[in-house]
């Protein structure tokens, strides 16, 4: 049930239910499924209709939007995306979340941190979370190519937004939704000065596509290459926690 307080203790309920369809999709399945109807029994086109009545079924499937069970520590940055990460290097942040931008309100500090990126395929649910709960203090959209988004300078030449999240105790987030080679279209759900929890929905990218996240100063990855990632639930690194991790592929 959505809502519930779940805790490691065993307290909650886990059930399993039929994800919902976000309304951002439900329009492009009720278009495919009339395409795949109108071909299939008016024209008696079975060859290509039962083939698009698939391709529909795959259309509401992107746009399912599963409940997650989101941790609640203060000190935890939560995966923004589901997928693959694909990425784990010493970066300098966009210079678009650096700075005050103008209005008076801080960016991110300069100086090299720990980007993750993560990789979503057509077959990764696509609504995307905020790491961590907070003010939103930028949206910045950017056009761009349409690159491979797997691609190191995706991050700088795609299509991409940055949003930059301020916590209570004043520390920043960003992070930034980049579209990729099938990508079209990102889609906000939240705007400068909204307050948002950790684990929100805040926007999603059609169709396929890459998000990156900018650890503060200090902050070390809790995850590795090729690891499997999971949306507001898995746990990218704690605040101020520095540690090296290894992994064995088996």
């Amino acid at each position: 049930m959505a809502g519930e307080i779940t805790d490691n203790k065993g307290r909650g309920e886990a059930d399993w239910q039929w994800p919902a369809i976000h309304p951002e999709g439900r329009k492009f399945g009720v278009i495919a499924g009339a395409i795949a109807l109108t071909v299939t029994f008016l024209f008696d086109w079975e060859l290509i209709g039962w083939p698009l009545i698939a391709l529909t079924a795959g259309v509401f499937a992107f746009f399912r939007d599963p409940e997650r069970v989101v941790p609640q520590d203060p000190n935890l940055i939560v995966s923004p995306a589901d997928g693959h990460v694909t990425q784990i290097s010493l970066v300098e942040p966009p210079a678009e979340l650096v700075g005050d931008d103008g209005s008076g309100n801080p960016g991110l500090p300069s100086g090299t941190v720990t980007r993750i990126s993560i990789f979503m395929s057509v077959f990764d649910v696509h609504i995307n979370r905020s790491p961590v709960g907070g003010m939103v203090r930028r949206l910045i959209y950017m056009p761009g190519k349409f690159m491979n988004a797997d691609l190191d300078k995706a991050s700088d030449e795609n299509e991409r937004q940055h949003i930059l999240v301020e916590r209570s105790d004043g520390v920043m987030i960003g992070f930034t939704q980049i579209a990729g080679l099938v990508a079209r279209r990102i889609v906000p759900f939240v705007k400068p000065g909204d307050m948002i929890a950790v684990g929100q929905r805040v926007g999603l990218i059609r169709f396929g596509s890459r998000v990156d996240v900018y650890l503060p100063a200090g902050t070390d990855a809790k995850v590795l290459l090729g690891q499997k990632m999971v949306a507001g639930e898995t746990v990218l690194a704690e605040i101020g926690h520095t540690v090296l991790l290894e992994g064995v592929t088996q």
